[in-house]
């Protein structure tokens, strides 16, 4: 169902027209006659939106709008007008109605009108449970989320934390794999010994083979004295080796062969030193694409792939994009030493509408920047980054900016539909 609507109609045979059709939309619809028993039906029970006509014949329409938006704010009122009469109509999205439709009614308008109206209701309701939420959102560590895919990878890692197997983190780039990592260690046996990091991409393979192995003195050209490599550094703990898709393959036996022995033998050294560490590795790429591309051993992918955790990503998780930015406007606007207090509506239907392509990364710096240049308490939408500020999911495409997509004729009519009421509405707003 796509929602429940209230229609405030004299007229029966509209009220019938407008029930009948709008029920195949796959809505469910109340009428009533007059403006008072409208008014008496959204104090007693709750509606998605309400479709009210200004020509009533006890009470203006305008004044039933009025009363609902006082006593109910939430639920969204789109008022219809007779063709021509745009004062009232003007009037009454002054007064704080959501949208309004001209008579003759187009169903097809009114029906997308109705989808919107839904849809901002929708997202009250789940700014409403957020803010008076009292209890602390799901975490585990430092990992925030309250949506069901997030509640099954606490679940995930909860039973995998203390066990002692080689986990293998997978995930987009930014959805936060070392987060979860140090998650991990937290809640694990290891959680007193170290916890030791390294970007597997971030260094030549031979500066990586002495960082991870140690070397002796004498080693090398500039190996005055000898120095542990990380797999020492974190003997009792933790050694979590970020980015090992992009370890060189001439690394990659030397690694398996630590992994399976639990042994490492310094560069330029003759003896084997035993180690005591709990491995956690991390990618963005496809491994087992990897494998078979002959860039990554098959032997090496299935010693570090004992247990699996694919993180999902932002765009995925719903509302938890909304805790997450909650979580970073308080962190960023006691950094900057800003006044900054929450969001507008509209700004969090931008986050909402948005794709993340740079996950939580992206949201992360996407309210820094906000933060910074806010002149506000509450965050608006010119705020944010220009590329999440005009993103849109409804957007009209012209020739110029896809030539080669070619489209029907209808989708071309929904989405000049779209286009021409969400023009309006930013208008009358």
């Amino acid at each position: 169902m796509r929602g429940v609507i209230c229609i405030i109609e004299d007229e029966p045979d509209m009220c019938e027209y407008l029930e009948e059709t709008l029920q195949r939309r796959d809505f469910s619809i109340f009428t009533y006659h007059t403006g008072q028993s409208g008014l008496t039906a959204v104090s007693d029970r709750p509606f998605d939106a309400v479709l009210v006509d200004i020509n009533l014949p006890d009470i203006s329409g305008l004044h039933v709008c009025n009363k609902i938006i006082e006593n109910v704010p939430d639920v969204p009122v789109i008022v219809m007008t007779a063709f021509g009469n745009m004062d009232t109509a003007i009037s009454a999205i002054r007064a704080g109605a959501y949208d309004f439709v001209t008579k003759p009614l187009d169903i097809d308008i009114l029906s997308m009108a109705l989808d919107r109206a839904v849809r901002y209701r929708n997202l009250q309701k789940t700014i409403k449970k957020l803010s008076d939420t009292t209890q602390k959102p799901d975490v585990f560590g430092n990992i925030i989320g309250q949506s069901q895919v997030m509640e099954e990878m606490f679940n995930q890692l909860s039973r995998i934390a203390d066990s002692e197997a080689t986990l293998l983190i997978t995930g987009e780039s930014g959805v936060g794999k070392e987060v979860t990592a140090r998650a991990v260690h937290s809640h694990s046996r290891r959680v007193n010994k170290p916890l030791i990091s390294i970007n597997c991409a971030a260094m030549p393979g031979q500066l990586l083979e002495s960082e991870l192995f140690g070397y002796v003195k004498g080693a090398f050209t500039d190996a005055r004295s000898a120095k542990n490599g990380l797999f020492q550094e974190a003997d009792g703990g933790t050694l979590f080796l970020d980015e090992i898709g992009e370890i060189p393959l001439d690394l990659q036996p030397k690694l398996l062969r630590v992994l399976e022995e639990r042994r490492v033998r310094p560069l330029g050294g003759v003896k084997e030193i035993p180690i005591d560490v709990r491995i956690i590795a991390a990618t963005n790429r496809d491994l087992e694409t990897a494998v078979e591309e002959g860039l990554f051993r098959e032997d090496l992918f299935y010693r570090l792939n004992v247990i699996k955790i694919s993180i999902p990503p932002l765009r995925s998780r719903g509302t938890d994009i909304l805790l997450l930015a909650k979580k970073f406007i308080e962190q960023f606007a006691k950094r900057q030493q800003r006044d900054v207090t929450g969001m507008t509506e509209a700004a969090v239907q931008k986050l909402l509408d948005y794709s993340w392509p740079g996950n939580v990364r992206e949201l992360r710096n996407a309210v820094e920047h906000a933060v910074a240049l806010t002149r506000f308490e509450k965050i608006v939408p010119e705020d944010l980054p220009a590329k999440i500020a005009n993103y849109t999911t409804d957007q009209l495409l012209l020739p110029s900016e896809d030539p080669m997509e070619l489209i029907s004729l209808e989708e071309m009519e929904k989405r000049y539909i779209q286009h021409v009421l969400k023009s309006r509405q930013e208008f009358f707003r």
